[in-house]
C-alpha cells in the first residue's frame, strides 16, 4: 500500500471508529490511556464532520474534557500525547503523536459542542461552560499496522 493508500486508510478508520484512545504523560512520569469519544466518527457525529473538511491531509483532531480533569493538568504540563484508533475485526490499528493545544476561541467551542454535553459541564451546560475544554492535536506522525504489517507515515509538523 502506498502511502496516499495508507492516509486514506487512516482516515477511513478515524472516521469509522467508535472511540480514540488518549495517552498523556501523568504527572508521576507514568503513562495514562483513557478512551475519549471520537468526534471524527461520521456515523455518530455527522453533524461535526464540516470541522475536519480541510484536514485530511494533517489528521487534525478535536477532543473535549473538563477543565477539572486530570487529562487537562497533565498537558498542561506536558502537552506530548498519543492517540489510538482500532478496528479490530481488521487487524487495523492506527497511533498518531503530536501535541495538544487548548483552544479557547468561543466561536470553535460552540462549533465543536454536542447535544448532550450538558450531563458533562454542568456549571452552565453550554460551550461557555468554564468546565468545558476543548483540545486540538495536529499529529506530527502516525505508525500502526494493517494488511498484515506494520506501517509509518510523516505527517510534516
Amino acid at each position: 500500500m502506498n502511502d496516499l493508500d495508507l492516509r486514506k486508510a487512516c482516515l477511513e478508520l478515524m472516521t469509522a471508529a467508535p472511540a480514540v484512545y488518549l495517552s498523556t504523560i501523568g504527572l508521576d512520569g507514568l503513562p495514562r490511556i483513557r478512551a475519549m469519544l471520537n468526534l471524527r466518527n461520521r456515523q455518530q457525529y455527522p453533524d461535526k464532520a464540516h470541522l475536519y473538511v480541510e484536514h485530511d491531509e494533517d489528521l487534525m483532531v478535536y477532543l473535549s474534557t473538563n477543565t477539572a480533569s486530570r487529562k487537562r493538568r497533565e498537558i498542561e504540563a506536558n502537552p506530548h500525547l498519543a492517540l489510538c484508533y482500532c478496528d479490530p475485526a481488521r487487524f487495523f490499528g492506527l497511533t498518531l503523536n503530536g501535541t495538544a493545544e487548548i483552544i479557547d476561541n468561543a466561536a470553535t467551542k460552540e462549533a465543536v459542542w454536542c447535544d448532550g454535553w450538558e450531563r458533562y459541564y454542568q456549571i452552565t451546560g453550554r460551550p461557555d461552560d468554564p468546565d468545558y475544554t476543548l483540545l486540538r492535536i495536529f499529529p506530527t506522525d502516525a505508525s500502526g499496522w494493517t494488511g498484515g504489517r506494520a506501517f509509518s507515515l510523516s505527517l510534516g509538523r
